[in-house]
Order: structure tokens, then C-alpha cells, then sequence
């Protein structure tokens, strides 16, 4: 593990994730429960790069206005913490939440109907980023592990698919980060070269000072 970096965010991401979802009857009301999230397990985003999400990450955002969405349609909102229809909670797994369904809502119905015979099997989770560390590991890839996020949906999902606009994201990220890598190596091989000039010039050397072209012919 190396160059671990913190770093916040204010972009929207979305995570979808497989989970064997269950249905039943609380006290005579459908519900839908299982795990949005779980915590340390490796969410590959492309080839080189991946996610994971630490156990410290809702701890503190259980507490907003967060909603459950069908495949995150802001029209179809089948519970919501404000009212104690959607209950979301924090164990050593990951994230758990149960949703409690309104029998005389027709799409919350079908959406619990799906579930439970397994046609939709995916869950996923809209966040902001807090904090985050970024770690380049000795591969060359590059592995992000969410420490503190503002979460502000979950949803049962059709298909387990990240959001183009994340992944956009993500790659902007890498890119910059691996830009400015280079550069404080490039910083740091100058501050090198120099100094050895320098020891070379005091023992009687007349060696030239080094330029930023010579590091990059090194």
C-alpha cells in the first residue's frame, strides 16, 4: 500500500450491488429488507481501478432525510426515514435497511412482488463523498475506500450498473491524481539531482545546475 491521500468530494455517486433481498410480513405489512452496502468488499469500476467502503462510512448520515427508491426514479418513493417507513442501520457487515411497503401503493406492491420471487435481486445506494482515502498500489492500479459519506437514497434495482456520470468521475480522478504524482516525483528527483550537484560543486566539480529537461532525458 502507498501514497494514501484524503480527499472530498461533491459529487453524486450511485453503487450497485447483487443481494439476495427478503420479503415477509411485519405485523400484517409487506417488507423488503437486506444489505445496500457491505463493508470491505472490492467494487471494481474498470480495469486497474476499484471501491471499497470502510465501516466508518454512514456514521454519520443515518440520521438525514434519506428516501427508497425504485431504480433511483425520484417519482417512485416507497419509504423514507423521516416517517419510519424506511428503518437503515449499521453492523459489521454493512449497510442494513428495511423497508416498510404501503399495500395501497400499486408500485410498491409490484416492486415487492419482484422481490420476492426474485425477479429483482439488486440493491444500490446514491451518496456524496466526505472523505475518502486513495491508495496507488504497487500494480499501478488505484483503490479508493470511502470513509465518511452523505447518503441520500437507497433503491431495489433492476440491474446491478454503476452511473456513467460516476465512473466519469472516477476518471477524472485517477487522471489528476497520477498527474500530480508525477509532477511531485518529477519535484522531488530535481531537489535530488541538485543537491548532489551542489555536494559536487563544494568538492571541486563545476558541474551545471540540473533543469527539469535533464529529469525528464533521466
Amino acid at each position: 500500500m502507498e501514497d494514501i491521500e484524503i480527499r472530498t468530494k461533491d459529487t453524486r455517486f450511485v453503487r450497485t450491488r447483487p443481494e439476495d433481498f427478503k420479503t415477509r410480513d411485519d405485523d400484517g405489512n409487506p417488507v423488503i429488507e437486506g444489505y445496500f452496502a457491505v463493508f470491505n468488499s472490492n467494487y471494481e469500476l474498470w480495469e486497474g481501478a476499484s471501491e471499497s467502503i470502510a465501516p466508518t462510512a454512514f456514521d454519520n448520515t443515518l440520521s438525514g432525510d434519506i428516501r427508497a427508491l425504485i431504480n433511483h426514479d425520484t417519482t417512485l418513493v416507497i419509504g423514507r426515514t423521516t416517517n419510519g417507513t424506511l428503518e437503515l442501520k449499521v453492523d459489521s457487515r454493512g449497510l442494513w435497511g428495511r423497508i416498510k411497503i404501503n399495500p395501497k401503493d400499486q408500485d410498491a406492491m409490484n416492486i415487492h412482488a419482484r422481490v420476492e420471487r426474485g425477479d429483482v435481486t439488486q440493491c444500490s445506494f446514491g451518496f456524496f463523498i466526505r472523505e475518502e482515502e486513495t491508495e496507488f498500489l504497487p500494480d499501478g492500479s488505484v483503490h479508493w475506500t470511502l470513509t465518511d459519506v452523505e447518503l441520500f437514497e437507497v433503491s431495489c434495482c433492476t440491474f446491478p450498473a454503476y452511473e456513467e456520470t460516476s465512473i466519469s468521475a472516477r476518471q477524472r480522478d485517477a487522471a489528476d491524481l497520477m498527474s500530480r504524482k508525477a509532477e511531485a516525483w518529477r519535484a522531488k528527483m530535481l531537489a535530488r539531482i541538485r543537491k548532489t550537484t551542489q555536494e559536487d560543486m563544494t568538492d571541486g566539480n563545476q558541474n551545471s545546475d540540473p533543469s527539469e529537461e535533464d529529469i525528464r532525458e533521466e
